[in-house]
């Protein structure tokens, strides 16, 4: 009776994972009926989204949106890159202009609780940080009594900011803007003494300088920005698609999956782990709703985590920054990712 019993649970959650009912939830559907995904992404940071020499969108923002259409559908040119500044972003999010935002969002317990909108997962981890002009002659932040600060409007940034010279007693001289361009070019031009942002932004940003080794990016960091997807409350199949979209590309990095490898892992491979997440076996697409295959067509069109990192912001780019908490944990970093089976 017990071996009839377990029988019987197995069939009625396989009957479950292979009858996907025709929504997939209202985000999804809308993608699938118009046919291309719609990305909100910064307005320009290097290693993030930039355009290229051809006016072509690249960086790991972009290419996690790209990853995000071949997972919902099947190809990672239908997907729209819509750039948005600090300050309408979530405005933007909310009023459905975009299904997701992958833009050098930090998630914070206010964003979540009062916008009407979810993060998703980390898939980078920064901190609030200043660059300055080598002449200036400065070392530490609090050496900075009076200075003019660049800073983006709409930012954890304007708040960290205030936060830290308040608490140390130094007075300091705000300039706001909308975008991050705008304060690069106002500090190149001499009207800020320092720019205060994420380091990573910091490290783009000192790269499309005129000279950048005119300019350090200090040490010091006063904040913890992990950076997520951030999606619309009330349709939990979209969370749940980005959510391991996210995780696939890490899991991937663990397994020691890449863009040349993937198709013989997936032929040869006998580690169940690496079976489910090639869809060799279909239990994840199917409880996704996806193509079996979804998480084996995003690494063949983008790649690992590491192999992302490496082609948008790692040593032999411009922007050049260690991966350091982006490394995975068996290296060191933050980078984990969660059970897929």
């Amino acid at each position: 009776m017990l071996k009839k019993g377990l029988w019987a649970a197995a069939m009625a959650v396989s009957a479950l994972l292979g009858a996907a009912p025709a929504s997939a939830g209202p985000v999804m559907d809308a993608i699938r009926a118009r046919g291309v995904l719609n990305c909100g992404i910064n307005t320009g940071v290097a290693g993030f989204a930039l355009p290229d020499s051809r006016g072509e969108w690249q960086g790991l923002d972009v290419d996690l949106c790209r990853g995000l259409a071949v997972a919902v559908l099947n190809d990672a040119s239908k997907v729209r890159f819509i750039p948005l500044s600090s300050s309408t972003r979530f405005t933007a999010l909310g009023a459905g202009e975009v299904d997701v935002l992958f833009r050098t969002s930090t998630q914070t317990m206010l964003r979540d609780t009062t916008l009407g909108l979810r993060h998703v997962t980390t898939y980078f981890y920064d901190g609030h940080g200043f660059m300055v002009r080598n002449a200036l002659g400065v070392s530490r932040v609090r050496e900075m009594n009076g200075a003019t600060i660049c800073l983006i409007q709409g930012t954890t940034n304007e708040q960290v900011t205030a936060d830290y010279f308040r608490s140390v007693n130094v007075p300091f001289r705000p300039v706001v803007f909308e975008r991050t361009d705008q304060a690069a070019a106002a500090l190149q031009a001499g009207r800020c003494d320092s720019f205060g942002t994420d380091a990573s932004q910091l490290a783009a940003v000192r790269s499309t300088m005129q000279n950048p080794r005119e300019w350090t990016v200090l040490p010091e960091r006063f904040s913890k920005e992990p950076y997520a997807a951030y999606i619309r409350r009330g349709d939990d199949d979209w969370f749940d698609v980005v959510r391991w979209f996210t995780t696939s590309i890490i899991e991937a990095e663990e397994q020691g999956i890449t863009r040349a490898n993937a198709e013989e892992q997936r032929r040869t491979s006998t580690n169940p782990n690496t079976r489910r997440l090639l869809g060799v076996t279909p239990e994840l697409g199917q409880s996704l709703r996806l193509d079996p295959a979804w998480a084996y067509n995003v690494i063949r069109a983008i790649g690992n985590y590491g192999e992302l990192y490496e082609r948008t912001m790692g040593e032999n780019t411009p922007v050049a920054l260690p991966r350091g908490p982006n490394n995975l944990w068996t290296n060191g970093g933050l980078m984990y990712a969660l059970p897929m089976r």
